[in-house]
């Protein structure tokens, strides 16, 4: 499947172009409001201004998307596989479409009201919820695919925590001889890097994601199922097109979130800036090689509240942090919610 085939397709399916618009439409929205979680701390220590920054996390979302997929799908897969929409071709790509029309809203409102809520979770949570609405939640769910959106949660929120905090624990130790003035200049380097790799991560896990969805609305519109075992195939041509999209998204910015993220939650040093950015970059691509579709902005945040809590616990501002919680926990049954009816609506009207 290139993108020449994918046009063909959408010129005979109006249903299927629909998907993909509304699947390009979630992709922008994610540069838009998720990736610039990826540059948060980078941005709030001063290492960088915040219009090259976001160009930066442009260049690396749209290079992470492009270069994990041409080796590794295992994440694509997984959301490829996740649900089932049955048989019926029609109402299965109409649910996808109020899946993907209930994400944008979701998303759209978190940033309006800058919460950095989990565009992954909405992902699974509004293509879960549409499903459950035509088959019933027996015949939706893959469980075994399933399981690992459980295990990415768990992974995203304590992997993040501990490994924030151990890894700012050791630089601290290591450089603990070197004077203020000549740490700051080193690891005020060091986060550009780290930025980057943040960048270039986010676009690995959530790039694949969004292209897991694409290419299940092409299976639904040739009248297929997905079938066990099955793996993706994916062209160069579709993973350039789905990182250009997400790199114009970020490249539009996300203040709102960057403040809530790397300002108001912990104020950081350079060497806590490095760390964060280091530890969830490592947590997001060992989820990445195994296949557990993880949320960057879990691992993202919890890496920066591990970070403050190994110096002190009255470093991590907790009425930010509750309502980070909050967001995240309302995701699920909100956004599930919300694809279930708009899913009903749907099918109904068209």
């Amino acid at each position: 499947m290139d993108v020449l085939e994918l046009l063909r397709l959408m010129i005979s399916n109006p249903a299927l172009l629909i998907t993909v618009l509304l699947v390009m439409a979630v992709i922008f929205v994610n540069g838009w409001t998720d990736a610039p979680n990826a540059i948060a701390t980078v941005i709030s220590t001063r290492a960088m201004k915040p219009r090259p920054a976001i160009l930066m996390a442009a260049f690396f979302n749209f290079v992470g998307v492009a270069v994990m997929t041409s080796f590794n799908v295992a994440v694509a897969t997984t959301i490829y596989k996740m649900v089932s929409f049955g048989s019926d071709d029609r109402v299965a790509l109409v649910a996808l479409c109020a899946a993907l029309f209930a994400i944008v809203v979701w998303a759209t409102a978190a940033w309006y009201f800058g919460i950095p809520t989990s565009e992954s979770h909405a992902l699974i949570a509004g293509v879960t919820g549409a499903a459950i609405a035509i088959r019933g939640f027996s015949g939706a769910i893959n469980t075994g695919e399933w399981i690992k959106v459980i295990y990415g949660l768990l992974l995203s929120t304590f992997l993040g925590f501990v490994s924030g905090f151990v890894t700012v624990r050791i630089v601290g130790f290591l450089f603990k001889r070197i004077n203020r003035r000549k740490s700051d200049r080193i690891f005020g380097n060091a986060q550009i890097a780290g930025g980057a790799a943040m960048a270039f991560m986010h676009g690995a896990q959530d790039g694949q994601k969004f292209i897991g969805v694409l290419m299940l609305g092409v299976l639904l519109a040739r009248g297929q199922t997905v079938q066990a075992g099955s793996t993706l195939q994916i062209s160069l041509s579709i993973m350039i097109l789905c990182s250009l999209v997400m790199g114009i998204g970020t490249s539009v910015g996300g203040y709102r979130i960057i403040k809530a993220v790397g300002m108001d939650m912990v104020k950081l040093e350079k060497y806590q800036g490095f760390s964060a950015d280091f530890a969830a970059a490592g947590c997001l691509l060992l989820s990445s090689l195994t296949g557990i579709p993880v949320s960057t902005t879990h691992t993202k945040t919890t890496a920066i509240m591990g970070v403050g809590a190994a110096r002190r616990l009255s470093m991590v501002n907790w009425g930010v942090v509750r309502d980070m919680v909050l967001a995240w926990v309302l995701t699920f049954p909100g956004c599930g919610l919300i694809g279930f009816a708009m899913a009903k609506l749907f099918v109904q009207v068209f």
